[in-house]
C-alpha cells in the first residue's frame, strides 16, 4: 500500500512525488509511455539533447519555482530570440523596434506607435471582439497580415475571427530593441536535458513506464490511499459528457550532416503556404557553442506540424473556447466529487500552463495535501 499513486510522469507528478518523498510518504508513479518526464522528455542524439514533444525554454519570475528547479539541475543561459520567417523575409520575435524598424522603416518608437495607431484607427476596431481585432489593435494591419494571420490559423486551424482575443495577448510587443522573448527574471534550460530534472525529482518512488492506468484502474487505485491524476479529465470519465478538444502536434525531426542549419533555435514561419508552423534546431538551445557549433559537426531539426486532435494523438493545447469551457466545469463537477483524486496539470486542469506554472501548481497542492 503506497500513500499516493501518481498517474503520469510529467513535470506536475514529478514535482508533486518530490515533496511527497521529502515528507517520507511512499510514492508509486506510472506512465503509459516508456519513459519518464512527459512532453519536456529529452533524448541524446549526436551529443544534441533533442525535445522529442516540441521545444521547451524554462521560464520564470518566481523566486521559489526557481529555487526548486535548481535543487534537481544546473540550469545554462539560454535566452529564447525566436525569429520569424515570412516567405524570405525574416523578423524579430517578440514584435519589437527590429520587427518596426524592418516592416516599415521607422526608428524610434514614436514613430512606431504612430504607425500603429494610424493603422488601428483605419480598421475601425475599438472593441475587440476576437483574435484579429485584437491582433490588429495591438500591432496594426500589416504585421497582422504578414507575421500573424497565417501563423495563428495553421496553429489553431481556425480563421483567427474565429478565435477568442485572448489568445493573442500571450505574445510581448515591446518598443525596445530588445529581442528577450520572455523577459522573465529566471530563465535557461537544464544541463544535460529535461529528462535528467525530472529523473532527479523521482528519485526514491516505485516507477512503472509503458503502463497504461486505465487497462487495470481497479487494481492500481488499490494500492494506494490516494491517487494524483495528471491525465485528460475527459479519458478519467469514459468521455461521459464528450471529447474536449485540443489541438496537436507532430514532428518531422532529422540528423543533419552540416553543423549549422538556420542558426537559431526557433525559426516561426508565418506565411499559410507553408505547411510547418515553425522549425527546432535543438543544438542552439545549448548555450555555448561557438558561431558555427562545429563543437557538434551535426545538427537535428525538428518541423513542427499543428493539427487537429483524434483520441489517438497526444493533446498540446486545450482549446478553451466557451463549448469546451463549458464542457471541461461539467467534469470538473465530478472531479470534485472524487474524495480520494486529486486533478492536476495541463490535461488534468483543461488549461494551458507554462512549465512554471505547473510546478508552482504542483508545489501548492503538495504544500495544502502534505
Amino acid at each position: 500500500m503506497y500513500d499516493y499513486l501518481i498517474v503520469g510522469a510529467g513535470l506536475y507528478g514529478a514535482v508533486f512525488a518530490s515533496q511527497a518523498i521529502k515528507k517520507g510518504k511512499s510514492v508509486l508513479v506510472i506512465d503509459r509511455r516508456p519513459n519518464v518526464a512527459g512532453n519536456v522528455y529529452t533524448e541524446e542524439i549526436e551529443g544534441i539533447h533533442v525535445h522529442k514533444y516540441g521545444a521547451h525554454i524554462f521560464h520564470t519570475n518566481n523566486k521559489e519555482v526557481w529555487d526548486f528547479v535548481n535543487e534537481f539541475a544546473e540550469f545554462n543561459r539560454f535566452t529564447n530570440s525566436p525569429v520569424a520567417n515570412y516567405k524570405g523575409e525574416i523578423y524579430s520575435l517578440p514584435f519589437n523596434m527590429y520587427t518596426f524598424n524592418k516592416m516599415w522603416g521607422v526608428t524610434t518608437p514614436e514613430e512606431a506607435l504612430s504607425v500603429i495607431e494610424k493603422q488601428r484607427e483605419e480598421s475601425g476596431i475599438t472593441n475587440p471582439q476576437n483574435l484579429e481585432e485584437q491582433a490588429i489593435s495591438l500591432v496594426g494591419r500589416d504585421i497582422y497580415e504578414k507575421l500573424i494571420k497565417g501563423y495563428t490559423k495553421k496553429q489553431w486551424g481556425r480563421p483567427c475571427n474565429e478565435l477568442p482575443a485572448f489568445i493573442i495577448k500571450r505574445l510581448p510587443v515591446r518598443l525596445t530593441y530588445d529581442n528577450n522573448y520572455f523577459n522573465a527574471k529566471y530563465q535557461g534550460i537544464p544541463i544535460g536535458g529535461y529528462t535528467k530534472l525530472v529523473r532527479n525529482m523521482l528519485q526514491g518512488a516505485d516507477i512503472i513506464l509503458g503502463t497504461d492506468y486505465f487497462d487495470e484502474k481497479e487494481k492500481y487505485d488499490k494500492m494506494a490511499k490516494k491517487v494524483i491524476y495528471t491525465g485528460a479529465i475527459d479519458e478519467y470519465f469514459g468521455y461521459e459528457f464528450g471529447n474536449l478538444e485540443y489541438r496537436s502536434v507532430s514532428f518531422e525531426t532529422e540528423l543533419l550532416n552540416q553543423s549549422n542549419y538556420q542558426g537559431n533555435a526557433a525559426v516561426n514561419y508565418t506565411d499559410e503556404e507553408t505547411p510547418w508552423t515553425r522549425i527546432i534546431e535543438h543544438k542552439w538551445f545549448q548555450f555555448g557553442l561557438d558561431d558555427m557549433g562545429n563543437e557538434i559537426p551535426k545538427t537535428v531539426i525538428s518541423k513542427e506540424y499543428s493539427r487537429e486532435w483524434t483520441p489517438k494523438d497526444e493533446p498540446y493545447y486545450p482549446v478553451n473556447d466557451e463549448k469546451n469551457n463549458q464542457l471541461y466545469n461539467r467534469y470538473k463537477e465530478l472531479a470534485d466529487k472524487e474524495e480520494k483524486v486529486i486533478f492536476g496539470g495541463r490535461l488534468g486542469q483543461y488549461k494551458y500552463l507554462d512549465m512554471d506554472a505547473v510546478i508552482a501548481e504542483s508545489l501548492n497542492k503538495a504544500k495544502e495535501e502534505l
